[in-house]
């Protein structure tokens, strides 16, 4: 049974031929890209680009509507026309587009 890597929130620790591998590491790949060099666009933005391009990200703020309603703070990226959402850890940076600057959570 996998573990889970308490920064990134990865999967590890399968045994050879586990079940669940694949889309395990799936998640992990998925994972990496949304929160590894991270950049969004803005962290201002309170409702959801009505044609996201793949790879969006975001940082959803407070009245958040729509798709992001209840996930303040979270890591919006668009996926295969979809919506997933990161939790950050304290440490994580970003660029932000919108504002040219960096931010630390």
């Amino acid at each position: 049974m996998p573990l889970t890597d308490p920064n990134l929130g990865l999967a590890y620790g399968w045994t050879l031929g586990e079940s669940g591998w694949h889309t395990g590491m799936d998640a992990n790949l998925k994972r990496l890209g949304a929160v590894v060099g991270l950049s969004v666009t803005s962290r201002s933005t309170t409702t959801p680009p009505a044609s996201p391009a793949e790879g969006d990200r975001y940082i959803v703020p407070a009245g958040a509507t729509g798709a992001w309603a209840g996930r303040t703070d979270q890591i919006a990226v668009w996926v295969n026309g979809a919506w997933e959402y990161h939790a950050p850890k304290v440490g994580w940076l970003a660029f932000i587009a919108a504002e040219d600057r960096l931010a630390v959570y």
